[in-house]
Order: C-alpha cells, then sequence, then structure tokens
C-alpha cells in the first residue's frame, strides 16, 4: 500500500529521517504516489530561504538543514527554479546546484560560460514522471532579438550546445528604453525593477516545451523549444501605467498577475491570453486589495495545480495570499513567527515534498 498524502513531522529532520528514508521498500511506496499537495520554499528579504509552507497542513515548517548547507557550501545562493521534488539554486558566481529539500541531498552542476546575458532559468524532468530523479536545467540567455537557450541533463552530466532561438513574428517587439512621468512627478524608465530572487525566474507549459518568462519592459516572451521559437505576448497596460506584474502556470495554463492602480484604489487581478487579447479570470475582492493602494508594492507569484501563491511586499507591507482556482478563494496565510519575529517574505518556489527523489 503507498505512503499517506502527508509526511511525518520528523521528515523534515535529516538526521531521524535518513534511516526511514534510506529504505528501499519506503522509497519504492513512495514513488507509486501520484501527486502531493505542494509546498511552498519562501525566501524573504535577505534572500533567506529556510521556511516553508505545508498547504496540506496549513502551516510553517522549518528546513534548517538548507540554509545550513547553502551558507557552508554555496554562499549567497538564492533558489531560482524548481520541479516536482527538486529545487535548483544560483550561487553569486553563476554556479548552479540542485537539491532535494527535503532530503538535503544536493548535486553541484558543471561550470558553464554563458555567452550572453542571462535571462531565465527553467527546470523540467526527463522522462515527465513527477516523482523522476532526472532533471533538466535550461537557461535562456541573450538579448533581443537574438536569443538562444542551453540545456543540462542529469543523464549525462553535461550541459548540451546552445540552440539559436529565431523570433517568431507575434503580438509585439522589445522596445528601445522608455521614460515616462510617474505620479510623484518623476522621470522614471519603462524598465522592471525585478526582486533579486525572481530575477531569472519563468514558468512552463503542461508539455514542458515552451518556456515563459518576463522582458525588461514587462511584457511575456515565450520560447518554445521544440520549434526552436520565441515570440512576445502584446502588452497587458501601457507602458506609463506604474504596476507590477509576474507570469504563472496555473493548471497547465500560462496566466499573469497584475497590482495596479487606478482611481484611487489598488486591484489585484489574474489574466489569460486568449483569442489574441488578455481577458480577465479574477480579482482579488476589492475590499482587501485597497489595502495596497499607495504601498508601492512588487507581486511575486508561483502557481502549483489549483492553487496560486502570491507574496506582496514593499517598505511599508508584507503579505503572502493563496488563491484557489477551484473555489475561488482569496486567503491570507498566517504569520510566519520565528525566534520572536515575524518573517517577511517577497517570493517563492512550489516543490512536492517526495523523499524518493534522488539526485
Amino acid at each position: 500500500m503507498a505512503p499517506h498524502l502527508k509526511l511525518p513531522p520528523y521528515a523534515f529532520s535529516v538526521q531521524r529521517w535518513s534511516s526511514v528514508a534510506s529504505s528501499p521498500t519506503f522509497l519504492a511506496a513512495c514513488s507509486q504516489v501520484p501527486s502531493r499537495h505542494p509546498c511552498f520554499l519562501m525566501v524573504d528579504q535577505h534572500l533567506s530561504h529556510s521556511v516553508i509552507f505545508d498547504t496540506s497542513e496549513g502551516n510553517w515548517k522549518n528546513l534548517h538543514h538548507l540554509s545550513h548547507f547553502n551558507q557552508t557550501n554555496h554562499p549567497n545562493s538564492i533558489p531560482v527554479a524548481s520541479h516536482g521534488g527538486l529545487l535548483c539554486f544560483r550561487d553569486h558566481v553563476g554556479g548552479f546546484s540542485v537539491c532535494n529539500p527535503i532530503t538535503g541531498a544536493r548535486r553541484s552542476l558543471p561550470c558553464i560560460l554563458l555567452t550572453g546575458p542571462l535571462l531565465a532559468v527553467s527546470m523540467t524532468s526527463l522522462n515527465k514522471t513527477i516523482s523522476s530523479s532526472s532533471f533538466r536545467i535550461v537557461l535562456v540567455t541573450g538579448e533581443f532579438s537574438n536569443l538562444s537557450f542551453t540545456t543540462f541533463n542529469s543523464a549525462t552530466n553535461r550541459w548540451e550546445e546552445e540552440v539559436t532561438l529565431a523570433r517568431k513574428e507575434g503580438y509585439s517587439h522589445e522596445e528601445d528604453r522608455v521614460f515616462f512621468l510617474s505620479k510623484s512627478g518623476e522621470v522614471v524608465a519603462a524598465d522592471m525593477q525585478r526582486s533579486p530572487s525572481k530575477e531569472f525566474s519563468s514558468v512552463l507549459s503542461a508539455d514542458e516545451k515552451v518556456i515563459f518568462f518576463l522582458s525588461h519592459s514587462g511584457t511575456v516572451v515565450a520560447c518554445d523549444m521544440a520549434k526552436r521559437l520565441f515570440l512576445e505576448y502584446p502588452r497587458l497596460l501601457p507602458v506609463g501605467s506604474e504596476y507590477s506584474i509576474d507570469v504563472i502556470v496555473s493548471k497547465g495554463e500560462m496566466m499573469v498577475v497584475v497590482l495596479a492602480e487606478f482611481l484611487e484604489t489598488a486591484s489585484l487581478r489574474i489574466w489569460r491570453f486568449s483569442g489574441g487579447s488578455w481577458r480577465q479570470v479574477a480579482a482579488m475582492p476589492p475590499a482587501i486589495s485597497h489595502e495596497f493602494y499607495g504601498k508601492k508594492a512588487d507581486i511575486n507569484c508561483v502557481g502549483s495545480g489549483d492553487v496560486i501563491l502570491v507574496c506582496l511586499s514593499s517598505i511599508e507591507i508584507s503579505r503572502s495570499v493563496i488563491y484557489n482556482v477551484a473555489s475561488s478563494e482569496w486567503v491570507e496565510l498566517p504569520k510566519c513567527v520565528v525566534e520572536g519575529e515575524i518573517k517577511e517574505f517577497v517570493s517563492a518556489l512550489s516543490f512536492e515534498p517526495r523523499v524518493e527523489v534522488s539526485v
């Protein structure tokens, strides 16, 4: 019989868990579980990442071994991608490593010399099985309109040759730098200023063939790795608008989450691209979103199945909210208190707690 979907509390302590986790019988049973409730690895304003939110229990858990390992072996590393039960980290010198956050098992990837600026990092499986230990890391690099991608294959333990992407005539183009007058009367650039924890973030289509990420000007870019093409989607809001945006995948479909201000209130809305235009599919109740008006909050989001986690953060405010796509409910996560201090999170990555996945 396969084990219950919920892992016991001691699964989050490597020392107490190791003897159980190494049992071949137990690992084989775990691999038979098709899916588990997602966990979210939370990243705070100091880029610390030792706390997860367990959606199966609705509470916080500490992963002290993960933070300790990074500080000792990979200083200043931040999580940049995830897939199934694995997380990918990038350190301060551009090196990559992959780990299982539950068991603490980690693997450093061979060094790679990039030929252009790094734009996005994505992680996929080799055999499309969520419990698989095999994976690919995909790096999208370059400048518009000269993009390419490079793939690391865990089976061969090597980076494959760089593949050039051709531009597909789509809906918009990355334009020259644009400046506009903000509400406060300041001349500012239209370039997006992304949080360091989301600088290279991207999402995957359901078939894992298309990578979506945000350009420097806030448009959604799609890179089709199978067809070796890329295109930009039309801009959702005018260049002169002040807003925060992030791209997600929910139930296999690409969407964007936008926090914007209009008529002295703030709105948080979710949009889907369909029929050549953006269409709204959900919105936070105005009574809740109005709290963010004037706070200059940045949003960073992640989707997993029916759940979308939104981290809203600024100097004045810090909130983490979950939207359930199936029930259309918005729920604010409880405060996370560590050693008497309330943690303020700026972003998150989702993963499934799978002890059977090795690296």
